[in-house]
């Protein structure tokens, strides 16, 4: 069967949202938009509506949609090996390891399926240093307010936010909370839990928040926050899930910042829609041993494929400047929205393609509102929070395209206001 007959028989069937949701946990606020098919930047429901994709799966479709390298390394490799356990070694695994050590500060990589698993990987990694390394008996890791690590008990405890945290008590020990780029409440936070005896494993931060309302890192904070880490022992832990993979204009999210962490962690935009994560670190800190962590899907021939062809794909293609470029244009074009709504918009703010336009206090709508007027423009857009609207497109995207997404919010904007 062709690829073409098989993007018919999606669109002449559609599964109803109704059923759907009989289904389906509702897990999820949806939009009532059902999606069939994607080319590039943009996306086309079951009616055969044409969308401009600026969520682009939450800054996770790096290529955009039905990239060719990608459709490449998917059909190549399904029909060569899709599976196999890691109590065997495979090539793709070992290539994307090399790919992602000589193209970051690491040595060492592990393979799992998400970035909330890519980061309980690296707890249990800082906790195991800790105890074996520092000899430390109950180890504590400072994260920030309003950051976001994932879903699972262990991260959502990491995350700073408790919204995520209600009714799933009892948490995770062993974590505490500080403000983000606060260096003097970091400094007195660690003075404090290592008072009788040192307790900090590890600090873990997003070099920008992005859940948290897309709120890049100071300069001068993540310096001295390395400084801290060096003269303490500590380990810096950096949270790469959704501003790494070249999102920022920079590989990785901390090269904006002039710092390198002992660990850091990938996902999202890895495998360009192709569910991978990945937990890094340097050989001072690769104290795993066989049985000590595990992933029975993590590092398959194929999403190490797919993931490979996307690293080469943001390489080859020169994408990091491009990113830059368009990321630039971007933000010039919120910043002119800013002036023509003073009223409206407090700030914009971000790094390459993940940028945030804040509301005011003053606007009486939310970013969900102008998402839902947007989606009427023919644009998808996705909130960071109840006030900030979030730009993250596929890497791959054109002048063009973001003068379009530019109108529609300048189009929502004026229809709310």
């Amino acid at each position: 069967m062709s690829p073409e007959t098989l993007v018919k028989l999606s669109t002449t069937a559609p599964f109803s949202t109704a059923e759907f949701d009989e289904y389906v946990m509702t897990t999820y606020a949806r939009f009532p938009l059902t999606l069939v098919r994607g080319s590039g930047s943009h996306v086309w429901d079951d009616q055969g509506r044409e969308y401009l994709d600026f969520v682009a799966g939450i800054a996770t479709c790096t290529l955009g949609h039905a990239h060719p390298a990608m459709i490449a390394a998917v059909t190549e490799q399904a029909q060569t090996l899709v599976h196999v356990s890691n109590l065997y070694y495979n090539t793709p695994q070992g290539e994307l390891a090399k790919w992602l050590v000589e193209h970051s500060c690491a040595d060492r990589a592990f393979f799992c399926n998400s970035g909330a698993e890519a980061n309980e990987a690296a707890i249990k990694l800082a906790r195991k240093y800790a105890h074996t390394v520092r000899n430390i008996t109950n180890p504590i890791i400072i994260t920030a307010n309003a950051s976001f690590h994932g879903r699972t008990l262990a991260t959502i405890t990491a995350t700073g936010q408790p919204k995520y945290q209600q009714n799933f008590s009892p948490l995770v020990p062993g974590f505490h909370y500080v403000p983000y780029n606060d260096a003097e409440a970091l400094k007195n936070t660690i003075a404090q839990l290592d008072q009788s005896e040192p307790q900090v494993a590890a600090i873990m931060l997003e070099g920008l928040q992005g859940e948290g309302g897309v709120r890049p890192g100071d300069l001068a904070y993540f310096q001295t926050v390395r400084q801290l880490c060096d003269e303490k022992g500590i380990l810096l832990i950096m949270d790469e899930v959704q501003v790494g993979m070249g999102r920022s204009g920079k590989l990785w999210g901390y090269e904006n910042l002039g710092i390198e962490p002992d660990i850091f962690t990938s996902a999202k935009g890895l495998g360009g829609g192709i569910p991978i994560g990945a937990m890094l670190c340097k050989s001072h800190c690769n104290v795993f041993n066989p049985g000590d962590h595990a992933s029975t899907f993590g590092g398959n021939p194929f999403a190490c494929a797919v993931a490979l062809a996307v690293c080469h794909t943001i390489e080859n293609e020169n994408l990091l400047a491009h990113v830059q470029a368009r990321g630039e244009q971007l933000r010039a074009g919120l910043t002119q929205l800013a002036h023509k709504f003073p009223r409206l918009i407090l700030e914009v703010r971000g790094w390459g393609l993940i940028c945030g336009l804040e509301l005011s206090a003053d606007s009486n709508f939310t970013a969900a509102d102008i998402v839902k007027v947007a989606i009427q423009e023919g644009v998808l857009l996705v909130p960071a929070g109840l006030k900030v609207l979030r730009f993250v497109p596929p890497l791959i995207v054109t002048a063009e395209e973001i003068d379009r997404a530019l109108v529609a919010v300048d189009r929502a904007l004026t229809l709310l206001s």
